[in-house]
């Protein structure tokens, strides 16, 4: 209703008033009266008309006011802008309370919903911080509780970003603890295929849900050193094995050796045998490392030694045998400590002595024999080429003296062929000789010691042949001599020559026969004595 129509309300309801007075008969008076009680009655009702929009107004204010605190109060949180201020927002758009109210209502309610947006992210990077962090701690291995509060003083961008770094560096961490724990799983599963242990059982001992290959496995501190250590253990565990096993591989290979054991025998254990230089790494092959195989393997070595004991006469026989055949070869003669065999076996068996230490002077003592013959091969070689054309010389000097050597007769041809040759490496010898005395000479003066062949000095046999053949070519020259004194010599006187000649052919054949023959000190050195000195020298050794 207008002013305009409250106005002509007003007025028809006084002249229905005015009617009504006349038809009374209303004083004057008594009708100012009661137009002062209306008029007093209008202006009560006008004020308290005013004072409720007055009140209204005030309230409208204090909420636009009270609204646009909370949104302040929410960007401020979010460090997000507010926006223009009411006043200034009331001036450019010249809106009503009631218009300004809806729209700062409409605004806190679109941030209070942002807010909550915002509150929810940061429980979910808070929420997924707090799972990683538990994992890592060990303090809960089931589904992540949500009892925790947010602090909503913060509720900024940075603030949450912030939160997505730190999310992010647990997330890499647990990375790094998952690749780690898979390493360790995968380095275990080796070491167990390796020594022969069951993979689940070991695992399931350090935690239950490293078994499982899907769902989640345990990362914490304490699963995580547990495995380390595990690992660690069963690694030097596999050291500990792999040298047991390869000092029982080396006492079995040397018992395979000292016995001569068959191939067929040696074929069980030869994949074994080939890990004796192998490193841990290249040990692979499961349970070649495992208690069984040890046992077996521990079985075998003692039953090798076992065996052993009860062959060591033969096998100090054969070595000794063995000792002696290199001592022929080279033309060394044994000392007399290493001769006495009867000896050496009768303290072997009544005890007296360890057979593994007559053994292992034999072996010694073969060894030093083969490095001297090393150095004795050229002057051996040379020696023998000496001693074979002495042979000739002789088979020569026999021919010589056959009267019947040209007759015809069957083979004569090749016997005329080998007198040939013959002469020509006689004609040598001299040379052959002061060759073979030269490096003799050498020999001894760089070892300060005698060349010895078969026992007796090489070089005194070569001094003594030269002065066999001296004497010889004297006899020879002799003959010549009276030949052309005395004329024609017959055969009669030619036999009956002196005897120096015949001493000059025994004495060439006594060189040539000590190649094969023994030397004198051969049959000393078979006294009881040597033996004992021999046996005493093994105790010891």
């Amino acid at each position: 209703m207008s002013k305009t129509q409250i106005e002509s309300f007003s007025a028809s309801l006084l002249q229905e008033l005015e009617i009504i007075w006349d038809e009374v008969g209303e004083t004057k008076t008594e009708r100012e009266k009661i137009l002062n009680e209306i008029e007093d009655e209008c202006r009560n009702i006008y004020i308290g008309k005013i004072e409720k929009v007055k009140e209204e107004r005030s309230r409208l204010r204090q909420d636009i006011v009270d609204s646009e605190a909370r949104v302040i109060a929410i960007c401020s949180v979010m460090e997000e802008p507010s926006g223009p201020g009411r006043q200034q927002q009331s001036d450019q758009c010249g809106r009503s309370l009631k218009e300004e109210l809806g729209k700062i209502l409409l605004k806190l309610e679109d941030m209070e919903k942002r807010k909550s947006e915002r509150k929810n992210q940061f429980i979910q990077v808070i929420e997924d911080i707090k799972c990683i962090r538990d994992e890592i701690s060990g303090e809960s291995d089931e589904t992540c509780s949500s009892d925790f509060s947010v602090d909503e003083s913060d509720l900024s961008l940075r603030k949450l970003e912030e939160l997505h770094r730190e999310l992010y560096t647990f997330q890499e961490q647990k990375r790094n603890r998952m690749k780690q724990i898979q390493d360790h799983l995968r380095t275990l599963e080796s070491l167990c295929s390796v020594l022969g242990l069951n993979f689940r059982e070991t695992v399931t001992k350090i935690h239950p849900s490293l078994v499982e290959s899907e769902g989640s496995r345990s990362i914490s501190n304490t699963t995580l050193d547990k495995l380390a250590s595990s690992v660690n253990q069963w690694h030097e565990t596999k050291i500990q094995r792999m040298q047991e096993l390869q000092d029982l591989v080396t006492t079995m290979l040397e018992f395979w050796n000292l016995m001569d054991t068959p191939g067929e025998e040696q074929q069980k254990f030869m994949s074994i045998s080939c890990n004796i230089a192998a490193t841990v790494s290249e040990i692979i092959k499961p349970n070649s490392l495992s208690t069984d195989l040890l046992e077996e393997v521990k079985a075998e070595v003692s039953r090798l030694e076992e065996l052993k004991w009860s062959k060591m006469k033969e096998l100090v026989l054969k070595k000794r045998s063995e000792l002696e055949e290199i001592c022929k070869r080279t033309h060394i003669v044994l000392e007399e400590q290493d001769i006495a065999v009867e000896n050496v076996i009768k303290a072997i068996e009544s005890g007296e002595v360890n057979p593994e230490n007559i053994l292992e002077h034999i072996e010694y003592r073969a060894g030093k024999v083969k490095e001297e013959a090393l150095s004795r091969k050229e002057i051996l070689e040379k020696a023998e080429k000496w001693l074979n054309a002495c042979e000739e010389e002789t088979w020569l000097e026999e021919y010589n003296q056959d009267e019947n050597r040209y007759n015809a007769g069957k083979g004569s041809h090749l016997i005329l062929k080998r007198a040939e040759k013959a002469r020509v490496l006689v004609n040598k010898l001299s040379a052959i000789v002061e060759a073979l005395a030269s490096k003799i000479t050498i020999w001894e003066s760089e070892r300060e010691a005698e060349f010895l062949f078969d026992g007796n000095r090489l070089l005194a046999m070569l001094e003594e042949y030269t002065e066999l053949r001296e004497e010889k070519e004297q006899e020879r020259r002799r003959r010549r001599d009276l030949k052309k004194l005395q004329g024609q010599v017959t055969p009669e006187q030619d036999k009956g020559t002196p005897t120096k000649h015949q001493s000059a052919k025994k004495s060439l054949k006594v060189s040539t026969n000590k190649r094969f023959g023994s030397s004198p000190q051969t049959s000393r050195s078979d006294s009881p004595h040597s033996a004992k000195s021999f046996a005493s020298q093994s105790r010891h050794g």
